[in-house]
């Protein structure tokens, strides 16, 4: 996905009024107000690719599946929560990949568990470790399912 002039535009105008840590990586921050437009654009290109058309295109009436607004999604992520506006069809069948239906977490995070596992921690000290270190409440078995996984991938290599 190619980054839009108004993308540009909006990054630089919020980064310019950044002064601090906050501005950058907090709540309605810079950062985050970019993975967050370009998640969101990322979806709205699938469900284009799925319906075989683009947005607003003539070749969508009367297709038989539409457009269908939107529905609200918050995930975590490594900088912390970004709530999503994601698109969907009127039979529903769109299944992104980007953002996956049902999942609740983007990024490495599965992956910074299992090194954690590897390196001897117990389930507990990672829960706590995740919480304390990037402010996510992960139980105990999300992160016994996420280790068990792995176990099994290993096992059949």
């Amino acid at each position: 996905m190619k980054l839009t002039p108004e993308m540009i535009k909006q990054l630089e105008k919020d980064l310019s009024k950044a002064k601090s840590y906050e501005d950058l990586m907090g709540k309605n921050g810079a950062i985050k107000k970019l993975i967050k437009s370009t998640l969101e654009n990322m979806l709205d290109e699938e469900l284009s690719e799925h319906l075989g058309y683009d947005k607003h295109s003539p070749e969508g009436r009367n297709s038989g599946n539409n457009r269908n607004g939107k529905t609200h999604k918050s995930i975590k992520t490594d900088e912390g929560m970004i709530d999503l506006e994601i698109p969907r069809d009127r039979n529903s069948s769109f299944d992104p990949v980007i953002v996956k239906k049902y999942e609740k977490t983007l990024g490495p995070i599965e992956d910074k568990i299992i090194s954690m596992y590897a390196k001897g921690m117990t389930t507990r000290e990672i829960q706590s470790h995740v919480e304390e270190i990037y402010g996510l409440e992960v139980t105990s078995s999300t992160i016994s399912r996420i280790t068990d996984s792995i176990i099994s991938h290993a096992k059949e290599w």
